[in-house]
């Protein structure tokens, strides 16, 4: 394995289904590389199919890490995600494998890039409380005590975002400062400039919201319907990130007997499609250093970025 890969990365981005996972196992075979997983619903071991993780079978042929490690149960964040990654990056080092960073969490690549505030573990009765008093009281009534409590991040988020304004306020409650201070004193990048190469996969929006589509049919040929049923019936919190996922809440409606099958698809494929559409908006604004490449020019720029002993700059 070449010594010039062990202070090095290549970081590999872009909407879902736009054939990150192909390129990467790729890459990593030609580069002898570890695949590092940076999406955050594909950290779940309860949701292998809904979120297209990758095959036994791929994950036989190269190292994969960070996929399906974390429980179901768990409040993963950017931060513990930020933690488990140095620990795999240091491994790749040792082991003189280059680390391919793959996913489409905006998040996780800015954490990695540009560092990530932290802010202190929340007690979990602090936690359950406020979301017992959102259950009780509604979005409306918790967006408007966190008004009185810290209205500078009141006032920037989405009235109706029940996530964001529950975790706003948990942290004014647990740590009597705003979440807005604590993001301007964060821990560094564990991959600093010029240390890695960067590329956003682009598809035209035509072929990738075809593919969304016939994916997301796909999966449900797959089996997931039934691991979403194993999911829900473990009755966990619907505010959980991984209860969140896409097409989990609608075919959890489907099970309950709210919807049709083919209602819950419809839902679950128009929710992956808006949320490719803002996966682009996202990186386009918050991580410029990433290059943008149409499907086809993506394995000529990810060869050159393997070139055996390739410095950065």
């Amino acid at each position: 394995m070449s010594e010039g890969h062990s202070s090095k990365a290549v970081l590999i981005a872009g909407p879902t289904a736009s054939g990150k996972s192909a390129l990467a196992l790729e890459l990593a075979l030609r580069a002898g590389g570890v695949v590092i997983n940076a999406d955050s619903m594909q950290v779940y071991r309860d949701l292998r199919i809904i979120t297209a993780r990758p095959t036994r079978d791929e994950e036989a042929r190269v190292p994969h890490r960070l996929y399906g490690h974390v429980d179901a149960a768990v409040n993963f964040s950017a931060g513990t995600w930020v933690t488990d990654a140095a620990k795999i990056l240091e491994e790749a080092k040792a082991e003189g494998r280059l680390p391919i960073l793959i996913g489409g969490t905006g998040l996780y690549f800015k954490a990695l890039t540009a560092g990530l505030s932290v802010v202190p573990p929340i007690p979990a009765e602090i936690r359950e409380a406020v979301r017992a008093r959102l259950e009780r009281n509604g979005v409306e009534a918790l967006h408007a005590e966190l008004a009185r409590r810290d209205p500078r991040a009141a006032e920037r988020l989405n009235l109706r975002d029940r996530t964001r304004i529950a975790r706003a306020l948990e942290v004014v409650e647990a740590t009597g400062r705003s979440l807005l201070d604590w993001h301007h004193e964060g821990q560094p990048p564990l991959l600093p400039k010029d240390s890695f190469r960067a590329v956003f996969v682009a598809p035209e929006r035509d072929e990738l919201y075809a593919r969304i589509d016939a994916r997301f049919d796909a999966m449900i040929g797959a089996g997931a319907l039934n691991e979403v049923e194993k999911l829900a019936a473990r009755g966990l919190d619907p505010l959980l990130p991984a209860m969140k996922a896409h097409g989990v809440p609608a075919l959890i409606r489907h099970l309950r007997g709210e919807l049709s099958l083919e209602e819950a698809a419809t839902i679950g494929r128009a929710d992956t499609r808006h949320y490719a559409k803002r996966q682009f908006t996202w990186f386009r604004h918050q991580l410029p250093e990433f290059e943008w490449v149409n499907p086809a020019e993506a394995r000529g720029w990810l060869a050159a970025a393997a070139i055996k002993g390739w410095k950065p700059g």
